[in-house]
């Protein structure tokens, strides 16, 4: 697994217990997914169509820093589908996984649009 982003656990970030609330990590997730999945696709118009069961494995705190790791599972004709997990990165200790998330690549009309991938590109190599 490639893991791609690095967040801050802030003040703001935290729930009444003082620890990561969960709802902005999967906010932080959800984005980059995103992200990733319009990379991937070349299209700009990529959505959150399915996410399975969230593992909540342990707890971050204000100072630790998290980082978001993401798999390709499968190429769809219009999707993506993806892993994800998140852990401390001093530690490496997991905080949460998610075995399934399925993004969508949209058409002008908001219709799923093939996207004719079938691999993981490199941004590196489309240049050449």
């Amino acid at each position: 697994m490639r893991f791609h982003t690095r967040k801050w656990i802030k003040p703001q970030d935290l729930n009444p217990n003082r620890t990561l609330f969960g709802g902005r990590l999967l906010e932080w997730i959800d984005e980059e997914c995103a992200l990733y999945s319009i990379v991937q696709l070349e299209n700009s118009k990529c959505v959150t169509k399915y996410m399975s069961e969230i593992d909540f494995k342990s707890s971050a705190h204000e100072g630790d820093i998290v980082e978001i790791g993401i798999e390709v599972v499968k190429f769809g004709t219009a999707s993506l589908t993806l892993k994800c997990e998140v852990r401390n990165k001093m530690t490496r200790e997991s905080i949460i996984t998610i075995d399934k998330i399925v993004m969508v690549s949209l058409d002008a009309h908001g219709k799923p649009k093939p996207h004719g991938k079938t691999e993981v590109e490199f941004v590196k190599d489309r240049l050449k």
